[in-house]
């Protein structure tokens, strides 16, 4: 019935854009297709291989340069799986930007938005599950700063179903516009308020994550594609309302990144400290060390389309082995303008 009505508003929407629109009507196509075999020997619940594809399309309707409105779906499908499409999530928002600023409110990508956050405090299996933010998001932009800020709601409470919902922030902080210094901060809390009835063993959790790095950018020096590095701290927190206090753990992280061409490129990520304990984040930090390498191969990557494999090292006490192999395609058509109108008569006299 859901699915009906969800139809029928998507039919509505199209059928009276041209009554009501100022300016135009657009579309926008993505598709992401993925095979990643995992073989963790630290984590044998996560040793399993992910295999799917998954197609977003909305249609927009642009009342001005500013402002529009999106309409669309994005659905997954498991190789092998049954039914066919294991979820069809809507998207549905309202979209504002200008020079500075964006806003966004209604059921929208994260990618392109918050879809680059460090993997021990959202894990990297959202992208494929979990496409959309479904709440508030906005941004500023200026010359060398930006910042996002953004409510995602995971669960809506009823009677057995838990009412939870994340908020965080992420930015980069530039001194110099054109120099090789700058600072990223990454921040997320998630709340997870228990069913409408509580049971006596329920309680409210409060979990989240504070990430601060110091950066270098060499490329322009470099003569590579690009050269990076990231150093810093991460605090993890949690707290269960009328059990503990908030218990917190802290621990340094590097990245390095090189691209040496458009083709090849690698990324280690190194991690030392007392354990992490982030629910959303990527189980391999909640060990006191732990270090990854990912060697990335683009064999093709065109105007739309990008095909990539990457090969990752995980090593963390006693498993030195752990691996993970990745094929991923993804295709975007970017947002294409598919019909113009023109003004509303002015029937005034």
């Amino acid at each position: 019935m859901i699915k009906k009505l969800y139809l029928l508003a998507v039919l509505l929407f199209l059928s009276s854009a041209a009554a009501f629109a100022q300016d135009s009507l657009d579309v926008h196509f993505s598709a992401l297709g993925w095979l990643d075999n995992r073989e963790y020997k630290a984590f044998i619940p996560r040793s399993r291989t992910y295999s799917g594809t998954r197609t977003a399309l909305d249609v927009g309707l642009v009342i001005d340069t500013n402002n529009s409105f999106r309409v669309g779906t994005n659905a997954i499908h498991e190789f092998g799986a049954q039914p066919y499409f294991l979820s069809a999530v809507p998207v549905a928002y309202y979209h504002f930007e200008n020079k500075s600023w964006l806003f966004n409110a209604g059921e929208f990508p994260r990618e392109g938005l918050i879809d680059d956050f460090p993997r021990a405090m959202l894990n990297d299996t959202l992208m494929y599950f979990r496409p959309n933010v479904e709440g508030l998001l906005t941004r500023y932009t200026s010359e060398n700063f930006w910042q996002i800020g953004f409510i995602d709601w995971l669960s809506r409470q009823t009677d057995t179903q838990r009412e939870e919902f994340m908020f965080g922030a992420e930015g980069r902080y530039t001194p110099n516009a054109d120099g090789p210094f700058y600072v990223r901060d990454y921040f997320m809390m998630e709340h997870d308020a228990g069913a409408a009835i509580l049971q006596p063993t329920d309680h409210i959790y409060d979990n989240g994550a504070l990430e601060l790095r110091l950066g270098l950018d060499l490329t322009k020096n470099s003569g590579l594609d690009s050269l990076a590095f990231e150093a810093g701290n991460l605090t993890s927190f949690l707290r269960e309302r009328g059990s503990t206090g908030w218990q917190t753990r802290n621990g340094f992280v590097f990245t390095a990144y090189a691209a040496l061409n458009r083709r090849l490129a690698f990324r280690d990520e190194f991690y030392k400290g007392q354990g992490s304990i982030i629910y959303y984040g990527d189980s391999f930090y909640e060990k006191t060390l732990y270090n990854r390498l990912d060697v990335i191969y683009t064999p093709f990557k065109a105007k739309r389309i990008t095909g990539q494999f990457i090969a990752s090292f995980h090593m963390s006490p006693g498993h030195f082995n752990d691996n993970q192999e990745v094929f991923r395609i993804t295709y975007d058509l970017g947002r294409k303008t598919i019909a113009r109108f023109k003004p509303a008569e002015n029937n005034n006299y």
